[in-house]
């Protein structure tokens, strides 16, 4: 990517951006837990309206090529602990564009008073994905047999990863 990359709150007129982000990604089957047959109002609601944060990564031209939400990981007693999902457009994976935006949501989540962030269902074939949380500081600190059933190869395991935001202190 040669142009400039901004990462800033998403506004609803991102959305149709967004959406082509999504879509592919979760008509795949591969990576994230949603029905393949998501519908779009669906998406929006998933992505969009049940999340504390969504920030887009958008190039210098102008086009959206990522997307992350940030939300609490449970309910009450476990909401300082954040959840987070990443996209990246398929023609711009590999450019370190999913590390900019693990690293702002980082930073988001601690703005945001959170202590720690956990990813619940990373899918263990989603080896970029792995290897670009790891990168970013975060640990495996557990495998889900089969817990994930993945499109094409039926049921895998999925990691769960975890990062503390506050030094010194555990979740």
């Amino acid at each position: 990517m040669s142009s400039p990359l901004q990462i800033r709150p998403y506004e609803p007129a991102d959305w149709p951006a967004v959406w082509a982000l999504l879509e592919p990604v979760f008509r795949a089957g591969e990576t994230f837990p949603h029905d393949p047959g998501i519908s779009e109002s669906e998406a929006l609601a998933a992505w969009v309206e049940q999340s504390q944060a969504v920030m887009v990564a958008v190039e210098g031209a102008g086009a959206v090529v990522g997307t992350y939400y940030l939300r609490p990981n449970s309910l009450a007693l476990g909401a300082h602990v954040a959840n987070a999902g990443t996209v990246v457009a398929e023609h711009c994976r590999g450019q370190g564009i999913g590390s900019r935006l693990c690293q702002h949501s980082l930073q988001e989540a601690r703005r945001l008073g959170f202590r720690a962030m956990q990813f619940n269902l990373v899918v263990s074939t989603n080896t970029a994905g792995i290897r670009c949380w790891l990168r970013n500081g975060f640990a495996v600190v557990g495998t889900l047999p089969g817990a994930f059933r993945h499109s094409q190869l039926g049921y895998v395991d999925a990691l769960v990863m975890v990062q503390g935001l506050v030094d010194g202190a555990t979740p």
